[in-house]
């Protein structure tokens, strides 16, 4: 009404600035409403993104009771084998016995979208993946967690895990998954000490290795074991700290595999 009077008042003068001057006064009041609209969505969504590094620092650390005070009282856990865990204690008790099996797991978690349904609550999409890989199939653990805002802090009411296998040749080399680990052994005097892990999304093993001869004198070397699709083969290549390198074949052998150079 301050902006008609005016133009009323002063006639033709202003009768071109008119339209523009009831434009910003329409205008700003609308921009106003979206910028605050905006701010507690922006909000929450950096609040929930936050929690879920707070979630892997926790689960870096093995804090069982840290994760679960993350969820609501009454919260929901599904894994991606189907297994179920509801209330903050069966959580807690479900994370401690992961831990106890896995003591060196170590987590790494990548949010892919927060979704801010109202004040109070939240969708968050994003995928975790696991290191050491367990064991199986490769893949990538894809979850869904429902938030809900409760006496001011974001919490998960709902967690869904599901299992997404990558492409692998793991299926050629399954049979190996016994060789993963730490290995000692001592024949005539002579120790060797090898280390076992999966590399290449499971598709080889890569096995480093260091040998102490009588004397002291030592050897080192890394061998990688995986299937050879043009020879149809279970194989592995390796090479030696004095420059050596030879080619192994690996053959099923009662309930291990017999390597058998040549």
């Amino acid at each position: 009404m301050r902006y008609l009077l005016i133009c009323t008042v002063v006639g033709s003068l202003l009768g071109a600035f008119a339209p523009a001057s009831l434009a910003l006064a329409a205008d700003a009041p609308a921009k106003k409403s979206k910028a605050s609209s905006e701010k507690p969505t922006l909000g929450a969504a950096a609040a929930i993104r936050a929690s879920s590094q707070a979630f892997a620092a926790a689960f870096n650390r093995r804090d069982a009771k840290a994760i679960a005070a993350m969820w609501t009282e009454d919260g929901e856990y599904v894994d991606d084998a189907g297994r179920k865990y509801s209330g903050r204690e069966a959580i807690e008790k479900g994370y401690a016995l992961f831990f106890r099996q896995n003591p060196k797991a170590q987590i790494r978690v990548l949010v892919d979208s927060v979704r801010v349904l109202s004040d109070g609550a939240a969708i968050e999409d994003g995928r975790a993946t696991v290191e050491p890989a367990p064991a199986g199939s490769p893949g990538v653990s894809s979850y869904t967690a429902v938030h809900v805002k409760v006496d001011g802090k974001w919490l998960m009411a709902n967690v869904r895990d599901t299992w997404i296998d990558t492409p692998s040749a793991y299926s050629k080399v399954a049979d190996l998954e016994w060789l993963i680990g730490a290995w000692t052994a001592e024949e005539h005097g002579a120790k060797s000490e090898s280390v076992c892990r999966w590399v290449a999304n499971k598709s080889f093993v890569e096995r480093t290795y260091s040998v102490t001869h009588l004397g002291g004198a030592t050897t080192s070397g890394v061998q990688i074991i995986g299937f050879n699709p043009q020879a149809g083969r279970v194989q592995s290549w390796n090479f030696s700290s004095d420059g050596g390198h030879a080619l192994g074949v690996w053959k099923p052998h009662g309930s291990g595999p017999l390597c058998q150079y040549r």
